[in-house]
């Protein structure tokens, strides 16, 4: 089998597109890549790889041979062979190790950027669920369409004790917002045990229509969230380093839970400065598949600000899959304009420091925010602008 196939098309493969880099040629980490990802060593034949398991098994390279002898570098896109690997058993972490492996052991490979991911249609809609709820279940659940969702986030980070949390949440509501997160790092504390927060909590989120999401994060994160769906909660916030697979895992529990996936710490896999990384838009991609409700997708004009090219694709990716984009890392009021204008308004305005900072506290920075959301300002809009100012 001629493994390098411009012309090829077939339902039985999925497709990858990279960036390489070679010490070499182009042609050369393309082969390596292929083979090493596939059928076996990149440049030892066996008695063992017989035409019939190329046929079958081998990843296929989307391109003219020749052409790829011509550079050193370049975009090189491929299609995997889906007979390697059983998607219900195997899953997302199976996938990627298919997608980002043994290529970046091979000294020929100097740079490898996964830049975009496509299963066929037929994988998406047999494999995997989707968001329980995503944008239209969540303004359904709030009643809010046409702006913005609020989300407030849970500051400090760890509680010390849970009458410290009842009242930051009734703030919270008091103010106006739609969603609340636990952050990353409140995940089972002594202080602050989950199974107390869920019990306590679920009792003051039962009488609203707030989405609470309760962080699970550990290594027995799905059996978390068995326990905060039994114990009366709707929500669980799942960091990245929990695990990719374990959003999917959690959802094929079809359970009536609201995903959030926090991304803290995924630039160890996508910052583009590496020189082996996934793009995070393909990320994106396979959280709204594996079934994520929201996502913090990203932030601008915070203390973290994205390119506006990059983030606007990385909100349409999302939106394709029915995932709200939580903007996040520095929001406030007066941002919110500057963000709609550029992002539209399909997206949750996520506060943390903004919300609990403003100088007459959390219920305060809530309402200034909530102003800022309905065009409706007033007198705490009006301080949050005097301490955060206004961008435009």
């Amino acid at each position: 089998m001629n493994i390098f196939q411009k012309d090829f098309h077939s339902s039985n493969y999925f497709t990858a597109t990279y960036f390489l880099k070679s010490k070499t040629t182009l042609r050369d980490a393309a082969w390596e890549l292929a083979i090493g990802q596939s059928v076996g060593n990149p440049s030892v034949r066996s008695k063992w790889e017989t035409e019939a398991l190329f046929e079958v098994h081998s990843v296929v390279i989307l391109a003219d041979e020749e052409q790829l002898k011509l550079s050193s570098e370049g975009i090189v896109k491929f299609a995997f062979p889906l007979a390697n690997i059983d998607m219900f058993g195997d899953g997302v972490s199976q996938l990627l190790c298919q997608l980002m492996g043994g290529q970046m052991d091979i000294d020929n490979v100097l740079e490898c950027h996964l830049n975009e991911l496509k299963l066929p249609d037929l994988v998406e809609e047999t494999y995997f669920r989707g968001p329980k709820f995503g944008v239209t279940g969540a303004r359904s659940i709030t009643g809010v369409y046409n702006k913005p969702l609020l989300g407030g986030i849970v500051k400090p980070k760890v509680i010390d004790k849970i009458d410290t949390l009842i009242g930051m949440v009734n703030e919270m509501i008091d103010g106006g917002v739609n969603f609340i997160k636990e952050d990353e790092i409140m995940a089972n504390p002594s202080s602050c045990p989950l199974t107390l927060r869920v019990k306590t909590i679920s009792k003051i989120i039962e009488r609203t229509n707030v989405i609470y999401t309760y962080c699970i994060n550990g290594d027995n994160v799905v059996e978390r969230a068995r326990q905060v769906y039994e114990l009366g909660g709707r929500g669980v916030h799942v960091n990245f380093w929990s695990g990719l697979g374990s959003y999917k895992a959690i959802r094929d529990l079809n359970y009536p839970l609201f995903i959030h996936f926090q991304k803290s710490g995924d630039k160890v896999l996508t910052n583009p400065h590496h020189a082996y990384h996934i793009k995070w838009d393909v990320i994106c991609y396979l959280a709204g598949l594996m079934g994520a409700d929201s996502i913090h997708a990203g932030m601008w004009g915070g203390y973290m600000s994205d390119d506006d090219t990059a983030l606007r694709k990385t909100i349409h990716i999302l939106h394709k899959n029915n995932v709200i984009p939580a903007l996040s890392c520095g929001m406030h009021p007066g941002l919110v304009e500057a963000i709609n204008d550029r992002f539209g308004t399909d997206y949750m305005a996520n506060v943390g420091g903004a919300l609990h900072g403003h100088p007459n506290g959390t219920k305060a920075g809530a309402t200034a925010m909530r102003g800022a959301i309905n065009k409706t300002y007033g007198a705490e809009y009006d301080i949050a602008i005097k301490k955060w100012g206004k961008v435009q």
